[in-house]
């Protein structure tokens, strides 16, 4: 049987990642003591890996395909096949950032600021590039961690890390200067593997799903009854993904509505649909959502 050998990037972003395959349809189960990951497909060989060295063993075709952030294929500077943007990250369907960061009472106020001066980061090459670009001399040192606490502490002028709210940076005490660069979550292939037609099928499927997982996350599945009379005040009000759903009930004079919205505008719509003549209104929970 041929087999599909996905990477699954182990650390900040696995937590998410497993999430969004459970939600896609996939039992996946994560041993702590094993790299090698079990999931209820035999044709797919999952492998765990860090996000930072993922796109490297996907570009020389140890692995197939993999899941890992489009700052990490940047930083590798990586010959792969993005297959899709699948926009999450590790709380949510955001962007991240790689910003540029100096304890709150330091000089620094712009990239220029930081001629000849001392930077940590685990993005090196990603920084260096942008020093470049800015036409600024710095020193630019790999950190293995604690990042924000060696500029905090005074062990470098400023750092280079990721960041989704700027909530750690600010409780470390630390200023946002500038965003080097954005991030989101990528899948990608081995360019050889994407030429393998069943291979890429079977990619392809996988993105399908998992596409189709995230865009549920936040909407919802509304069903209600109204009388024909109410039409056209009740599709004034009610948003839809394209165009409701609607068929005749069995009462004459009777229809049944069927959309998909965002979650968040729920508590405010259902009074509304209400108070315009709908009735039987249910609020169901979506798995995928497939355009």
């Amino acid at each position: 049987m041929s087999k599909l050998r996905l990477g699954l990037p182990k650390g900040s972003l696995q937590e998410a990642t497993v999430k969004v395959f459970e939600r896609a349809g996939f039992k996946l189960y994560i041993s702590s003591r094993s790299y090698f990951p079990t999931i209820d497909d035999a044709e797919i060989q999952p492998i765990l890996l860090r996000a930072q060295e993922m796109s490297r063993y996907v570009e020389d075709g140890t692995l197939d395909c993999g899941i890992t952030g489009a700052d990490w294929i940047l930083e590798n500077n990586s010959k792969v096949d993005v297959l899709a943007d699948l926009l999450y990250a590790k709380q949510s369907a955001v962007k991240v950032r790689w910003v540029l960061a100096v304890p709150e009472d330091s000089s620094i106020k712009s990239v220029k600021d930081l001629e000849g001066k001392r930077i940590a980061t685990e993005l090196v090459g990603v920084t260096k590039a942008y020093l470049k670009a800015n036409k600024v001399k710095a020193q630019v040192e790999f950190s293995w961690g604690a990042t924000e606490a060696k500029v905090a502490d005074g062990l470098v002028d400023a750092i280079v890390e990721l960041t989704e709210t700027g909530s750690s940076l600010r409780a470390h005490k630390l200023r946002i200067v500038t965003t080097v660069c954005e991030s989101t979550t990528r899948f990608i292939a081995n360019k050889t593997a994407a030429k393998n037609e069943w291979k890429r099928t079977k990619m392809e499927q996988i993105v399908m799903l998992l596409k189709g997982a995230i865009d549920a996350a936040n909407m919802v599945g509304l069903k209600l009854n109204l009388e024909e009379k109410n039409f056209e005040k009740i599709i004034k009000i009610l948003p839809s993904l394209k165009q409701p759903t609607i068929s005749p009930l069995s009462k004459e004079g009777w229809l049944a509505m069927e959309t998909v919205i965002d979650e968040s505008t729920v508590r405010n719509l259902i009074p509304k649909l209400k108070a315009a003549g709908g009735q039987g209104i249910i609020e169901y929970s979506l798995n995928k959502l497939i355009y």
